[in-house]
């Protein structure tokens, strides 16, 4: 064997693995999609919320006849009991509609990042209530 060769066998076996600075850059990586789940977590947590309540009001009255006052009453009592904060009972759109009303809650949350980068999401959540 000639010792060009084995120069290289020896050159490989020292080379294998990951270096300081790649192991930083993986984490650092693996650190900002981390963080980012953590700030997003809460935003869709509160949208599971609002869509229990028009999910409740729907299931309380499709099919009873219900009027829109009942409707938005029943809405801000759920808002209440369930602590929504995010959007107000009176910005869930109740609208009539062929065959009853349509509960519509679509309303945009912003929470900040890093330093001015921001995510903003649109939440849209619309449900029919039969008369």
């Amino acid at each position: 064997m000639s010792l060009n060769y084995l120069e290289k066998s020896r050159n490989k076996r020292q080379q294998a693995g990951m270096t300081t600075l790649g192991l930083v850059i993986l984490v650092m990586f693996v650190g900002l999609f981390a963080f980012a789940g953590i700030r997003l977590t809460p935003i869709y947590l509160n949208y599971m919320k609002v869509v229990g309540v028009v999910d409740g009001v729907v299931k309380e009255f499709d099919g009873q006849n219900a009027t829109r006052g009942a409707i938005r009453t029943s809405i801000a009592r759920r808002f209440d009991i369930e602590s929504v904060d995010i959007i107000q009972a009176k910005d869930v759109k109740v609208t009539a509609v062929d065959g009853g009303f349509e509960v519509a809650a679509a309303y945009p949350h912003k929470s900040p990042f890093i330093a001015n980068i921001s995510f903003v999401v649109d939440f849209d959540k619309r449900m029919l209530i039969r008369r």
